[in-house]
């Protein structure tokens, strides 16, 4: 579906630049995936959403409107429009994105001057834009409180450490290429001369509690650069964690004001895709299982209508895709092009790293088309190998049709990513129609979309 790319009104302008400033404002506050759930919960809440717990009974009641969590990192949230649905329109995205991990025991003396923390590599991020560029600190902490252990989220909201280039005059070939040691180049520097124990102080004293009760933590370094729109006509916009938070925040606005039709919609973010999914909040996780079934238990329904209704159940995998990059342009695929501002993209692989197959696609442009949203395609060169999403990864839970999506940019899984300044608006649009239609199963090879 093609578009004119130059905008079409100054109103569509200003629309799609306030849905990327709130897009920054949503970032901005979610330095960590325990941050994303927590502001995803608070507008759940603010908009009725009652919480679930997977350790409580579930009492669900038609027009319910409920959320549940999963290690405070992954989240899930429906509404029951009527017991008698049709299926379910799940939109699958990820609340992580690539980094480095604080270590246990993390301050690391240098000839007793210098304090470097100690961390490791959280998934496959281009390590050179991490260098030079003000950092800081947020995660989870678990707190001893009497005999309880409660979890408190902590974000160092000033720039705290930094990873400092090797002049060009020690190591001249730097502009050659460089492969950099996880464990000697990229340890950010602290301070000077500081006491040992002293960032453990520094983050108790950012979460209001007590050092000496911070009994286990998840910590993780933030790139502290706001968001920019930029470009000859204010075209571009750059940030951290447009992968994948740009898909979670229109997935979330898609499902908060979509219509309710005759399925159950489901706003689903797993943590982890970064580092393979495998975990107990992952998306080869139970957590989406276990949830559809409580639902179709707590709405009195039988075994049996669980799977019919997954017959007639659909999944927007969104996750972002590669655009077109424009000094290295030979790096796509020759004939599917996706560029930032063009669209949806579908995402393919002959290999199901990705799960788009013929009638997933169909339904999904037949979404696109009705929601009046372009759409563009992305498939790997045949000679480079890509990777994979959460599509897949689920699908060996919870088996139904499944289509993977995303939004074209540039930079993917550096600390300062780009992309479009409209597309958010366009995923937002096809969510939406996503969200308020339902994929009927009515006979083998045949569906019908209401």
């Amino acid at each position: 579906m093609e578009e004119n790319r130059n905008y079409q009104t100054e109103s569509d302008r200003e629309k799609n630049r306030e849905t990327v400033r709130q897009l920054f404002e949503f970032i901005t506050a979610s330095p960590s995936p325990f941050h994303a759930v927590q502001n995803m919960r608070q507008r759940l809440e603010a908009e009725g959403y009652q919480q679930l717990l997977e350790s409580r009974s579930w009492e669900l009641q038609e027009g319910g409107r409920y959320y549940v969590t999963r290690n405070g990192s992954s989240i899930l949230a429906f509404r029951i429009p009527k017991k008698d649905f049709r299926g379910f329109q799940i939109m699958a995205s990820h609340s992580d994105s690539p980094s480095f991990k604080i270590k246990e025991h993390p301050e690391m003396e240098v000839e007793g001057q210098y304090v470097k923390l100690n961390v490791e590599r959280y998934g496959g991020m281009l390590c050179a834009p991490w260098f030079d560029r003000p950092l800081s600190v947020a995660g989870r902490l678990v707190v001893r409180e009497g005999s309880r252990l409660v979890t408190k989220l902590v974000s160092v909201d000033r720039d705290l450490v930094m990873i400092p280039n090797l002049a060009i005059h020690m190591n001249r070939e730097a502009n050659d290429g460089y492969k950099y040691n996880a464990q000697k180049d990229l340890l950010p520097l602290y301070g000077m001369g500081c006491e040992k124990g002293t960032f453990m102080k520094q983050i108790a004293e950012a979460a209001g509690v007590c050092a000496e009760d911070i009994v286990g933590n998840d910590l993780f370094l933030y790139n502290r650069m706001g968001g920019s729109i930029w470009g000859a006509e204010e075209e571009f916009m750059s940030i951290g964690k447009l992968d994948d938070l740009q898909c979670a925040f229109a997935s979330l606005q898609a499902f908060l004001t979509a219509e309710d039709g005759d399925s159950i919609p489901v706003h689903c973010v797993f943590d982890n895709e970064e580092v393979g999914s495998g975990t107990k909040q992952g998306a080869a996780s139970t957590f989406l299982l276990d949830t559809l079934l409580r639902i179709n238990e707590g709405l009195g329904r039988t075994n049996g209508q669980y799977h019919q209704a997954l017959a007639s159940s659909f999944m927007l995998s969104a996750d972002n895709a590669h655009a077109v990059h424009p000094n290295q342009a030979d790096k796509a695929c020759p004939t599917n092009r996706p560029y930032p501002n063009g669209g949806v993209v579908i995402k393919y692989s002959a290999n199901q790293k990705y799960t788009t197959d013929g009638m997933a696609a169909a339904v999904f442009t037949r979404i696109c088309e009705a929601a009046k949203v372009p759409y563009q395609t992305f498939l790997n060169r045949s000679d480079l190998p890509g990777g994979s999403t959460l599509g897949n990864i689920s699908n060996t839970q919870v088996a139904l049709n499944t289509v993977d999506v995303g939004l074209a940019q540039l930079a993917m899984h550096s600390p300062y990513e780009t992309g479009g300044v409209k597309d958010t608006d366009y995923l937002i649009r096809a969510a939406k129609q996503f969200y308020q239609t339902s994929v009927v199963e009515e006979s083998e090879g045949v569906y019908k979309l209401w």
